[in-house]
């Protein structure tokens, strides 16, 4: 009696298939950490081409693409999983050729882009270490603008038009932002976020910009420009929310400019708060009232989400930024409030 074999030719196929695509995505990763310039050719020459057409495809759905994708994927691996139960050359064949499929569209997508020159090289800015007193100018004039901002604060949930206006607006003085935005999503069921303590995701395997629906409002604009800011090329966590930052107080829509200059307030008052706590108490007793009730309602939020869910996740995101070549892991986040005080300065 002959042996059945484990592997069929169609299984190899998909195994030979999925090693040939393994071997582009290993010669496209080695390129963008060893050869220099090429992460930054690719993401100015192939990169915009992939938003402007696979990004702008999605784009035009009402939906999160990539929410869907995830409910339809699941699904769709349980059934085939039942029919093909028997089948493990099957299973183990597809499975290996999908794997190697996302890690191939997540470099193409996300993972080059790690390497481009940083959107500080771009400015023509003093990038420096400040002095306490730099900090605590900054964190007045960051007071004030909160203050000025607050009483206007109509959310009319009209996000994504502004959002997209905000940093197309941006890119004519800031040309590497220039070009097609896709219409951000809002998770529809953006409790998978909250659980693992994330205000948005950038989806590299539909081009989209995610942001939680469910998150305090003001958190919202600031978000959306952050995750929108990585469809340009730039993945750097701390760049990112620069840019939203900039994005936000530059727009003419004053909840934009309320939720960049609080979210700016957050990380400068917090830098603060860590060399000089007296003045950092200060500060925020000159808060107005209302963005008070904010700040407290936004930490209610987060705290009923705190958990076993959360700190893997936060393990994960960490993991995964120094992989991609963010050594300081989630505290990439940091720096930030330099670049708030270089371009305050130079304003």
């Amino acid at each position: 009696m002959e042996k059945k074999q484990l592997f069929s030719k169609k299984d190899w196929g998909y195994i030979a298939a999925g090693g040939a695509l393994l071997v582009v995505t290993a010669i496209l990763q080695l390129a963008a950490r060893k050869i220099p310039g090429f992460g930054q050719w690719y993401a100015v020459t192939i990169y915009p081409w992939i938003v402007g057409s696979y990004g702008r495809i999605c784009g035009y759905l009402p939906f999160s693409v990539s929410e869907m994708g995830i409910y339809v994927l699941v699904l769709g691996i349980l059934v085939y999983g039942i029919r093909h139960i028997r089948e493990a050359g099957c299973l183990l064949s597809r499975l290996v050729f999908f794997l190697v499929l996302l890690a191939f569209v997540f470099t193409t997508n996300c993972g080059i882009n790690y390497y481009r020159k940083p959107f500080s090289s771009y400015l023509d800015w003093e990038v420096r270490a400040s002095t306490e007193e730099e900090l605590q100018t900054l964190c007045q004039y960051l007071t004030k603008k909160v203050n000025e901002t607050v009483n206007q604060k109509e959310f009319e949930r009209s996000w994504n038009q502004e959002a997209r206006k905000a940093m197309k607006s941006l890119g004519e003085d800031y040309p590497e932002l220039g070009g097609y935005y896709p219409a951000p999503k809002g998770v529809m069921v953006s409790w998978i976020l909250s659980v693992q303590q994330l205000s948005g995701i950038y989806s590299p395997f539909t081009v989209e910009a995610n942001y939680n629906r469910m998150m305090t409002d003001y958190n919202i604009p600031h978000t959306i420009c952050h995750e929108l800011s990585h469809l340009k090329g730039f993945m750097r966590e701390d760049e990112a929310n620069f840019i939203g930052y900039l994005a936000c107080i530059q727009s003419e829509d004053e909840a934009f400019q309320y939720s960049g200059y609080l979210t700016g307030w957050i990380y400068a008052a917090n830098a603060l708060a860590k060399v000089n706590r007296e003045s950092y108490g200060e500060l925020y007793q000159n808060l107005n009232e209302q963005t008070i009730k904010d700040l407290q309602e936004n930490s209610r939020f987060w705290n009923q989400y705190e958990g076993k869910a959360a700190e893997v996740s936060n393990k994960m995101n960490d993991t995964y930024l120094k992989m991609n070549d963010q050594p300081d892991g989630v505290h990439s986040y940091g720096r930030m409030v330099d670049l708030m005080l270089a371009y305050y300065r130079q304003e």
